[in-house]
């Protein structure tokens, strides 16, 4: 294997340099063409850090979810789920949070650095409530670098294509994962058929 294990030795393998449209897009704040790509996204992956390591986790809501407060500011309701909390007892402890938007049948991408915290306000949980069922938390974001992604990777992968859609039923349900995993204590069929309207009731 050859490792690479200076810049110079990367850098030297990347030419020529970014051109200008590649670097230029980067900014400090949210424009109103960034605000469009986040209003019409109902889907974030929330990259974080902490003591243990890395984590990046899903988020999906409505399109739109994810608040424009300020030009400076993202705010990021925390829905019900597991709660393992590994994303928030990251932020509690290293701000520092990475957001790349996805935007179905859309190849450009968006992506938001920054630095967080959160919030159990009151009043802010119940402005993002639906179904009258509010957030336990929300995830505010002070934006340090925003920018959109060009469409290579989504082209590549053939995301959006309906061709490119994998049969549910050719992979591992989610009770099958569980099983093999704990030698059969917990999941199986059971929590397989179960899971539907487990999730109907528990999704806000």
């Amino acid at each position: 294997m050859h490792e690479i294990t200076t810049l110079e030795t990367l850098e030297a393998l990347y030419q020529p340099q970014p051109v200008a449209a590649s670097t230029v897009k980067v900014t400090d704040h949210i424009t109103p063409h960034y605000a469009a790509l986040i209003q019409a996204s109902p889907f974030v992956a929330l990259a974080t850090v902490g003591p243990e390591g890395l984590d990046c986790s899903p988020r999906g809501d409505l399109p739109g979810f994810v608040r424009i407060a300020d030009p400076r500011t993202l705010m990021l309701p925390d829905r019900r789920g597991n709660n393992r909390i590994d994303s928030l007892r990251n932020i509690v402890r290293d701000p520092r949070v990475a957001l790349l938007f996805l935007i179905p049948g859309s190849g450009t991408t968006f992506r938001v650095n920054g630095r967080a915290v959160l919030s159990a306000d009151p009043a802010l949980l119940a402005s993002f409530a639906v179904d009258d069922k509010p957030p336990r938390t929300v995830t505010v974001v002070t934006v340090e670098e925003a920018y959109f992604q060009c469409a290579r990777a989504i082209v590549r992968s053939g995301l959006w294509k309906p061709e490119s859609h994998v049969d549910p039923k050719a992979l591992p349900t989610p009770g099958a994962m569980l099983a093999a995993v704990t030698a059969g204590a917990v999941g199986g069929e059971a929590y397989d058929t179960a899971w539907p309207e487990r999730a109907a009731k528990t999704m806000w």
